[in-house]
């Protein structure tokens, strides 16, 4: 019997569909998959991107050693930035499209993003106090990295207080969307205002001002940070999808195969 036009149309495509994935029931398998590789991969770039900070590339003709700790903390100032806009991202597609998924996926991040502008605060405390002589000033580009802290802190603490998942999304989504004219403050401070903190060694304008050894070291560990927020965001947002969705079928379907397993 031949094929009908109505069944044909009704025939799943071969190809990769990526409003497939757009529901929490079908991204939960796949976040599962893609949790490994991002592991294994942030392990073996860090490896090798502290080997070669800290065991290949030279020393600073001018700060000596204390200048290897960029590579820690230039990618941990970048994630920052990039997790925060990257969380706006998602607020801004799920306030336009209504999606839930993209409001965990904003939740899912904002853990991990803290954590870099901490690390990017804290190991700048250490750079700064032989570089210039104290731990902290009130520059700005430092001023305005610890309030992009404060933004986490805040988009976190109001998700927290808030009891129904869909109010504390959009309310949370407020300060995501707002705080994220931070970002630019941040990365153009230095050049909008005379700053003690140094300008970026790395244009997409102009070529790099630092070694290229140093420089394969510092985007070596850049490309770690990021295999290892994917997959600590994918971790989180894998809890969240089962706290949130704990009353649907395939959530119950998913815990009696688990207890069957077990």
């Amino acid at each position: 019997m031949s094929e009908t036009p109505s069944s044909a149309a009704r025939a799943p495509s071969s190809g990769f569909n990526f409003f497939h994935y757009a529901s929490p029931q079908t991204f939960f398998p796949l976040a599962g998959k893609l949790l490994w590789p991002c592991w294994v991969l942030a392990l073996v770039l860090a490896v090798a991107g502290l080997y070669i900070g800290f065991f290949v590339a030279p020393t600073d003709a001018t700060q000596g050693d204390s200048y290897r700790i960029i590579f820690i903390h230039v990618p941990a100032a970048w994630m920052s930035m990039v997790v925060y806009l990257a969380m706006a991202f998602w607020c801004v597609v799920g306030l336009i499209f209504n999606t839930r998924l993209s409001f965990m996926m904003s939740s899912a991040l904002a853990p991990t993003g803290a954590m870099w502008a901490f690390v990017a605060l804290w190991t700048g405390a250490l750079w700064g106090k032989p570089t210039w002589g104290t731990y902290w000033v009130w520059d700005a580009r430092l001023t305005s990295e610890l309030i992009l802290f404060f933004l986490y802190c805040g988009y976190m603490a109001l998700q927290a207080a808030i009891d129904d998942p869909r109010r504390a999304d959009r309310a949370g989504a407020l300060i995501a969307i707002v705080g994220a004219v931070n970002v630019p403050i941040i990365y153009f401070s230095v050049k909008w205002w005379n700053t003690l903190h140094q300008g970026a060694s790395v244009s997409v304008t102009s070529a790099p001002t630092m070694a290229t050894t140093m420089l394969t070291g510092m985007l070596v560990m850049a490309l770690a940070a990021w295999a290892y927020t994917i997959g600590a965001a994918l971790v989180r947002v894998r809890a969240i999808m089962i706290e949130r969705e704990r009353n649907t079928d395939w959530v119950r379907q998913l815990a009696g195969n688990g207890d069957s397993k077990a």
